[in-house]
């Protein structure tokens, strides 16, 4: 099940193309209980949403997240921003040259690491920071978008928790739309 590394995309070392997909391990147990690889490989589903391509690396649907031996694969669903109600999502997203996510909010918590590129983060509120490789978002439910300035493909992984927003909180921000819809047809 090993991946061969030298097998690699005509474009690869092209800034301006979008990464290949990340490679993702997924272990288990056999029939006997020893711990085993189940799969090894490219994320199995990649989503180009024009702006940027989400790669889904994995979902659980509760917390604790059932671990059984072996499972169905979770990311075969349609594209959502936030998780499942008590669920949790990981994926990589290769937000493309010159491009932005619309503003946005999620009632989660997430994680966003950016890992090569650079990304500019702007908050509803009018605030931006600039993000490099190496640095960590926490973002807590707030409106914001995702900006790539450079000429280059910006890569983050994302670890996002569902989350629930105060009463306080709630009577703060007021009812505002949470960005939860479906992103794709499938």
């Amino acid at each position: 099940m090993e991946e061969n590394r030298s097998e690699r995309s005509a474009n690869e070392g092209d800034p301006k193309v979008t990464a290949r997909p990340p490679r993702r391990v997924v272990t288990g147990h056999d029939g006997s209980g020893a711990s085993i690889v189940l799969s090894d490989g490219p994320t199995p589903r990649s989503h180009d949403m024009g702006v940027a391509v989400f790669h889904e690396v994995w979902n659980t649907r509760a917390v604790p997240a059932s671990i059984s031996a072996t499972e169905p694969e979770p990311t075969e669903r349609p594209l959502v921003t936030p998780p499942d109600p008590g669920g949790t999502i990981i994926r990589y997203t290769d937000i493309k040259p010159g491009q932005s996510s619309p503003m946005h909010r999620t009632e989660s918590v997430d994680y966003g690491i950016v890992l090569e590129g650079e990304v500019y983060l702007e908050l509803g509120g009018g605030g931006e920071v600039l993000l490099r490789p190496g640095d960590i978002v926490i973002q807590r439910g707030t409106d914001h978008v995702w900006a790539n300035r450079t000429e280059s493909t910006a890569r983050m992984a994302f670890i996002l928790v569902d989350g629930k927003f105060t009463p306080e909180l709630k009577s703060t921000i007021g009812d505002t739309e949470l960005y939860d819809q479906a992103l794709d047809a499938t």
